[in-house]
């Protein structure tokens, strides 16, 4: 594969064992697998733990990546689909291709599209600047002649200490949709925390305000989140019992939270006819102070 033209510090290689965009700068490292168009790797210069987490017990594709910032799209989970289609969408199981990009005074952008999902009623693309920031961009648009509705998610996995210490800030006084409760409602207080007992989270907030902090104290840093035009938070870690039964976690539960950029559960987009629709996020990180 050729990389487009005027992207300095991109390169076509292997990470895990798969195909990946790999991009090494002054500011920052990364790696984009091309099957998923997952973001695998994030580690801004000076850091020496990268961001994210990805599964040390991967499986072979076309098992979907555990881990990075899968790409769930046209609809998360199965919400409004019947139960035989692939959970998350058909974003995170198709193959990538970057389509253009370039250089910035601080980064290096890439725009890359799925391959083979042309016989769906929307069309997706993804636009990824790394720098010392990392920012994040799927676009959604509408060909056709009618509205048509989505849910999405940019499925962050930090990679953390150990997420019995971690907390999540942003999230005080929002009502949330338990998906372990049957999706009870609930009103968070206070900063997010794992509960004790059982030990899992799976909590959908609506009409979230976009920007959240992982504060990680065995790190010493904190993660901060930005979403743009996304309205519902997403924050997950399935606990050692659930994580038992998945061989791609197991043991490694504590390793990871993942706090999600989404419009799930009541917040579903509605893209006009010939129109666009984005979801972006912007991650940066920080020196516990």
């Amino acid at each position: 594969m050729t990389l487009p033209d005027g992207i300095d510090g991109a390169r076509v290689g292997e990470v895990a064992g798969l195909d990946a965009l790999i991009v090494e700068t002054v500011h920052a490292s990364a790696a984009i697998s091309l099957f998923g168009g997952q973001l695998i790797s994030f580690r801004p210069t000076g850091y020496g733990t990268d961001l994210l987490w990805l599964s040390p017990q991967l499986a072979a594709p076309p098992t979907p990546l555990r881990g990075g910032v899968p790409v769930c799209w046209p609809y998360f989970a199965r919400e409004g689909q019947p139960d035989d289609v692939p959970s998350h969408g058909y974003a995170r199981t198709a193959r990538w291709e970057p389509i253009g990009g370039g250089n910035t005074a601080d980064g290096t952008e890439i725009v890359l599209a799925p391959v083979g999902l042309d016989d769906l009623d929307l069309r997706l693309r993804m636009t990824v600047h790394i720098g010392a920031t990392l920012h994040q961009e799927i676009h959604t648009h509408n060909p056709g002649t009618v509205p048509l509705t989505l849910t999405e998610a940019l499925h962050n996995y930090f990679r953390v200490s150990d997420v019995t210490a971690v907390r999540v800030q942003g999230l005080d006084s929002l009502a949330y949709l338990d998906k372990f409760d049957a999706s009870s409602r609930h009103v968070q207080h206070g900063d997010w925390v794992l509960p004790e007992e059982p030990a899992r989270s799976d909590r959908v907030y609506p009409n979230a305000p976009g920007h959240y902090r992982i504060v990680d104290p065995g790190l010493e840093r904190v993660i901060e989140v930005s979403v743009h035009d996304g309205s519902t938070a997403v924050v997950w870690n399935p606990g050692p019992e659930v994580a038992a039964g998945m061989a791609d976690v197991g043991p490694s539960w504590r390793e990871f939270v993942c706090v999600e950029a989404a419009n799930a559960g009541p917040d579903v987009v509605e893209v006009s006819p010939g129109g666009t629709h984005t979801l972006g996020q912007t991650i940066s990180v920080t020196g516990l102070r």
